[in-house]
């Protein structure tokens, strides 16, 4: 009871925390004041357990932020703060749903109010399309382009590197290859990889960017065909956040009082784009994709450019191995699961699919000899 205790009391001190560095980081008070208050509900939540389940601990004795906590507020300040909008989603959403499996257990009737915390921080991250313009866009504006999923992306490209090329390299060496032909076999696996996923990730951004682009090609026909239909449906929208008829009918007014000015409203409120990014650049995810999988798939490989005979295999293994930990380790700060099994998980499936390789490897080097 005490540890689970313990585990639920963390979380809640993590999570104020969490939503107090948003609240310093954020330049609109608004939006500042709503996550200062977030945190402050967040502390007396875990006061209030600590009083209710352990009585004889002192009135201020929380934990402090756990180190995955401020780890998570050092990297948002270099990725982003939208990876610690992730990070506190999925905390509220399990802390949501435990609240609800508790009292369904207990007999309790749902009162709908378990999911209000889930509730305030959807509606206060939903892109750029609310009125206030999302936290998102308010958020350290010179990191904008990149966020949580650019951050999970990356970790996860740099593993699909390790575990392919890994599982080439033992099966290679599975069936008793010279060191000269598993670095061949290895190298050729990096650029193989490296140049599929680059194109992937190109064709991927290219093909959304000119799908955005036709869609915004629409909505500019649809304007200088009955303008005067799209200024009632840009109010109605504004109605629907809840801005009163007249104030609504004014701002779209406004709004199509400039051309450009109201194509990129239209644009933004409706299809919920960026004019001006339409996806981001195709090139560059090119070149991020093919460095990060190179730089995973490079890891398995440096044993055998410096040893000889079965040492490199040993060491390689070894290697990846604790790179696999710290993969899935990292991955954490996103799904909110415990650092030991998201990493022992990923050294498994990993040294599973390294283990098959290896012995096809062995199988066909025995058949061939």
């Amino acid at each position: 009871m005490k540890e689970k205790l313990k585990t639920h009391v963390q979380t809640e001190v993590d999570a104020s925390f969490l939503y107090l560095a948003l609240s310093k980081a954020i330049e609109d008070e608004t939006l500042a004041g709503i996550y200062l208050e977030m945190s402050r509900i967040e502390e007396s939540h875990a006061r209030k357990m600590l009083r209710k389940w352990a009585p004889d601990l002192a009135e201020g004795n929380l934990p402090s932020p756990s180190g995955k906590a401020r780890l998570l507020v050092r990297l948002a300040k270099v990725f982003g703060w939208n990876i610690v909008v992730s990070s506190l989603m999925t905390t509220e959403q399990k802390g949501a749903l435990t609240d609800v499996e508790g009292k369904k257990a207990r007999g309790k009737s749902i009162s709908g109010k378990e999911y209000n915390h889930v509730r305030i921080l959807s509606n206060l991250t939903s892109s750029t399309r609310g009125v206030k313009g999302g936290i998102l866009a308010k958020l350290e504006q010179r990191h904008k382009s990149v966020g949580g999923n650019a951050l999970r992306a990356a970790v996860l490209g740099a593993n699909d590197g390790l575990v392919t090329n890994m599982s080439l390299i033992m099966g290679v060496a599975g069936a008793a290859a010279n060191n000269n032909t598993i670095i061949i076999a290895g190298v050729a696996g990096l650029m193989a990889g490296s140049f599929s996923m680059a194109l992937g990730e190109w064709l991927s951004v290219q093909s959304s960017r000119e799908l955005n682009q036709r869609q915004i090609d629409i909505e500019i026909a649809e304007f200088e065909n009955s303008p005067e239909e799209e200024q009632v449906e840009l109010s109605l929208i504004y109605q629907s956040k809840g801005i009163e008829k007249s104030k609504a009918e004014e701002m779209a007014r406004q709004m199509f009082g400039n051309k450009e000015t109201a194509i990129d409203t239209l644009v933004r409120e409706e299809l919920g784009l960026d004019s001006r990014e339409l996806g981001g650049s195709a090139w560059e995810a090119a070149l991020t994709s093919f460095l990060l999988f190179a730089a995973g798939a490079f890891i398995p490989l440096l044993p055998f450019i410096f040893l000889q005979g079965f040492y490199p295999v040993l060491f390689s293994m070894a290697l990846s191995t604790i790179t696999l930990f710290g993969t899935g380790a990292f991955i954490t700060l996103f799904t909110g699961k415990s650092i030991w099994y998201s990493g022992f998980r990923q050294v498994v499936f990993g040294l599973l699919a390294a283990a098959i390789t290896f012995g096809i490897g062995k199988l066909i080097g025995i058949s061939i000899h």
